[in-house]
């Protein structure tokens, strides 16, 4: 069994493979990674924090979280303590929703305005590239959902120009299961936020999980599989539906 550090050691590893593999960081770079205060977005700061002591490419890190009021918690202190202990500022965006002006589900109008937000802090700080803290997990459920609910096969890339090439947002976790960031997470012993939003459990994201689940009874491999098939696809072989 492996020791806990080398563990921490091979995840790092790993993702900075990512790194370069996928080009996701240059010299200079000015990077706004955003920090819910989740296991995903703390795994992403630390690692990143990590890779930036020793990588060759000079860069610079900005976490920011974003306050959603009134539906989770987070230390604070101890973000402001992780931060200070990689020699890095933590940064605080407070906004409100009015969530009966979007006429929409609480979860697309709390994703959508939190989205928001984090794209105009971007510029608000000067930097040229988002960091998030998606895992393989969140591709895999991306893909199915988007054929089941908008008959469209598409997922999450590695990097995303947008706003004309004025910001471009990058995945480095991509690569990594939800069940190796929650190992790295309880490693690090990292806290979990509060949730105080009565509905968190009602989100699609979360059956589609459990769906996978169940194609994993059927193979083994099946969500590692599920993520490769996007980079496999062969238009000849599909039907050619005519509207």
């Amino acid at each position: 069994m492996q020791s806990s550090q080398k563990y921490i050691e091979k995840i790092k590893k790993k993702v900075a493979r990512t790194i370069v593999k996928q080009n996701l960081i240059q010299e200079n770079d000015r990077i706004l990674v955003g920090v819910s205060g989740g296991k995903d977005s703390m795994v992403l700061l630390d690692i990143l924090a990590k890779i930036q002591k020793y990588s060759p490419v000079k860069f610079e890190i900005i976490p920011l979280h974003i306050e959603l009021q009134g539906l989770y918690e987070i230390d604070k202190e101890y973000l402001n303590k992780f931060c200070e202990q990689h020699k890095i500022e933590m940064v605080y965006k407070t906004i409100e929703i009015d969530f009966p002006a979007w006429n929409k589900t609480p979860c697309f109008v709390c994703s959508s305005t939190r989205r928001k937000a984090l794209f105009s802090s971007v510029s608000e700080h000067r930097c040229n590239k988002l960091a998030l803290g998606h895992h393989m997990d969140d591709a895999i459920e991306t893909v199915l959902m988007n054929m089941v609910y908008h008959g469209s096969i598409s997922s999450l890339p590695f990097s995303l120009s947008m706003f004309a090439g004025e910001m471009q947002l990058i995945r480095p976790l991509l690569e990594m299961n939800k069940a190796q960031i929650e190992q790295y997470a309880e490693i690090m012993e990292f806290p979990t936020e509060k949730k105080l939003c009565q509905h968190s459990k009602e989100t699609s994201r979360s059956e589609f999980s459990q769906i996978i689940s169940e194609f994993e009874k059927l193979n083994k491999n099946a969500r590692k599989n599920i993520f490769r098939s996007t980079s496999k696809l062969f238009p000849e072989y599909f039907p050619n539906i005519i509207k």
